[in-house]
């Protein structure tokens, strides 16, 4: 009888950990806080009113004076984040937004108030760079959409928490006890982030075999970074396609802040529905949107892992998801209310659809340097999106104040729809890293 001698056996393949799975959620967990801090004050203004003596003048620019400093302070917080990782940043960040939420209990006056108000901004305006950041060091490119949905949709999760969980602990304790209870959630949360995120090379949990699927996945972010490819943040304006980005992330923010700002008055005056109706009925396009982001993100990763390009997959996505969204200007012209909140409640998931992909794009496009920027880019599209994102309501509102219809401004939403699928598809470039030229190494200039 003859044994035949051969190699041994290979040792069986270690089980992949999931530990990058834990660190979106933890990032979705902030973000979702970041929200509820921010609708706070939404919710309570009608029980401050009276103890503030606030004017109803003065309502629009209280919870508007977050918005200004939320975008003026994108580009930084994307900077650092860039420059120091995630972990201290989003950490200090919701420390301070938290910190600000607290003080907000405390205000005896309109003035104080809109410096919380400006004061907040600041601190959440760290949010999404810092998500970015670890969507970029966690994952591989085929699972960044899904990754980057699930931490978005922690904005649709926070602006559906909010209102029950507000009215709740106002109706138990009071608004400036909503205000101490809500800021304390942040600083809760910032001890478990401290506690917990690490660099995937230094996290006790990641095993070798996660950690080689993560960087295998990013090989293409690394392979081509040479010695001399340096570049500063204000390089990245030079780029048609972060112009592009930006231009058609205000498209995108033109037709969500429909819904964050003036959605229940068109159910209430343009559709008659009552508080009851509103409170039942008005939650199924949030509820849509919510469901939307985790749909797009996956459609995204899906494509490419089915062998389609990144170009392809992100914008496929984007493009079929805002133009979903253009159904908002249809819902203007129909009859039925129930037919028009089906409509909007499409629109409202085609956007948070698209919006997947959108976040994703920093992460896919950041030049290939010797210093990373995707956390810088999505500072930028961030930044000028918000800013479409004040003038949305204002423009409906403007619309509805001369014409005494919502019409007017759900058909103008649609139509920026449709002209931010053209920027996807004309102005923002293949998704790829953007190209940077050889400088010499002797008169590149220093990163700032």
């Amino acid at each position: 009888m003859t044994i035949s001698v051969g190699a041994a056996a290979a040792p069986p393949m270690e089980r992949r950990s999931r530990v990058r799975w834990v660190m979106i959620w933890l990032a979705f967990a902030g973000l979702t806080i970041a929200y509820v801090d921010r609708a706070n004050l939404s919710v309570a203004l009608p029980y401050m009113t009276n103890d503030l003596n606030i004017d109803p003048a003065l309502s629009g620019l209280l919870l508007g004076a977050f918005f200004w400093t939320y975008s003026l302070f994108q580009i930084p917080m994307g900077w650092l984040a860039d420059r120091f990782g995630s972990r201290m940043l989003y950490a200090a960040a919701i420390a301070w937004w938290s910190l600000i939420t607290v003080a907000m209990a405390a205000v005896r006056g309109v003035g104080t108030l809109i410096g919380a108000r400006l004061l907040l901004g600041v601190g959440e305006a760290a949010a999404f760079p810092a998500c970015t950041k670890v969507v970029e060091r966690w994952f591989p490119r085929h699972e960044r959409g899904t990754a980057s949905g699930i931490y978005d949709s922690g904005a649709r999760g926070g602006t559906l928490l909010a209102t029950p969980l507000v009215t709740a602990l106002i109706a138990g304790v009071g608004w400036r006890g909503s205000f101490v209870i809500t800021g304390a959630l942040g600083l809760i949360w910032a001890v478990f982030w401290l506690k917990m995120y690490r660099e995937p090379r230094d996290h006790p949990k990641v095993n070798a075999a996660e950690l080689a699927y993560i960087e295998a996945g990013q090989a293409q972010d690394t392979a081509d970074v040479v010695d001399g490819r340096q570049l500063r943040w204000r390089d990245l304006l030079r780029y048609r396609t972060v112009w592009g980005m930006a231009l058609g992330f205000s498209c995108q923010s033109f037709v969500i802040y429909f819904f964050i700002t003036w959605f229940p008055s068109y159910l209430v005056e343009a559709r008659g529905f009552s508080l009851l109706s509103l409170g039942v009925f008005g939650m199924i396009p949030a509820i849509t949107a919510f469901i939307g982001n985790f749909v797009g993100g996956w459609a995204t990763d899906a494509l490419v892992r089915r062998g389609h390009s990144l170009t392809f997959a992100r914008k496929s996505c984007i493009v079929g998801g805002m133009l979903v969204s253009s159904l908002i200007g249809l819902a203007a012209l129909v009859d039925s209310s129930a037919v028009a909140l089906a409509l909007l409640s499409l629109s409202f998931g085609g956007v948070t659809f698209a919006t997947s992909s959108i976040v994703t794009l920093p992460a896919d496009v950041a030049p290939v340097s010797t210093r990373p920027w995707a956390s810088t880019i999505q500072g930028v599209q961030n930044s000028v999106s918000n800013l479409a994102g004040v003038a949305s309501p204002f423009v409906i509102g403007l619309i509805y104040s001369s014409t005494g219809s919502f019409a007017g401004g759900l058909l103008a939403a649609g139509g920026v729809a449709v002209v931010g699928c053209l920027v996807y598809l004309f102005v923002v470039g293949d998704i790829e890293p953007l190209e940077v030229k050889d400088q010499p190494q002797s008169t590149a200039a220093p990163v700032r």
